[in-house]
């Protein structure tokens, strides 16, 4: 039984990027969708802005950062054509969930710009909401599957 990995120092330091920017991605999204529950329960302008804020600055780029730096250590390690659970697992969570934070992050700026002038929320907010839980729930899928190595 293997007891701990020896890794290259440079490939040590691109997965602490990754694992980093997973960190702020899981971080920044748990604050969005709280936000929006808010925003749907209050209809409040602040906490829109907060949820949109919260997707465009820490959401979207955290992402970029997390799966550009899983990209390189797959390259790295020659993991691009391996057949790995928690690798296709990782895969299937951040490909599609890139288009759904999307969704979540525009639906949520309209709600603000409905909030700001006046009107009520609409379902936008309802529909990012949900859409910020699912992604909660598949990171923390993956955070489990990175962690746990499934074969």
């Amino acid at each position: 039984m293997d007891l701990a990995a020896i890794r290259a120092d440079e490939i040590n330091g691109w997965l602490l990027i990754h694992v980093f920017g997973a960190m702020l991605l899981v971080g920044s999204l748990v604050l969005a969708m709280t936000a929006l529950f808010l925003a749907w329960r209050d209809g409040s302008e602040a906490s829109a802005r907060l949820a949109f804020r919260s997707l465009l600055v820490g959401v979207i780029p955290s992402w970029i950062v997390m799966r550009v730096a899983a990209q390189f250590l797959l390259d790295k390690e020659g993991l691009e054509d391996a057949e790995l659970a928690w690798i296709e697992i990782g895969f299937i969570t951040t490909e599609p969930g890139l288009l759904l934070l999307i969704i979540a992050t525009v639906l949520a700026g309209l709600a603000m710009r409905r909030a700001r002038r006046g009107d009520a929320l609409g379902a936008g907010v309802k529909v990012a909401a949900v859409l910020a839980s699912i992604m909660v729930a598949a990171y923390v899928i993956t955070t489990w599957a990175m962690t746990n190595k499934p074969v």
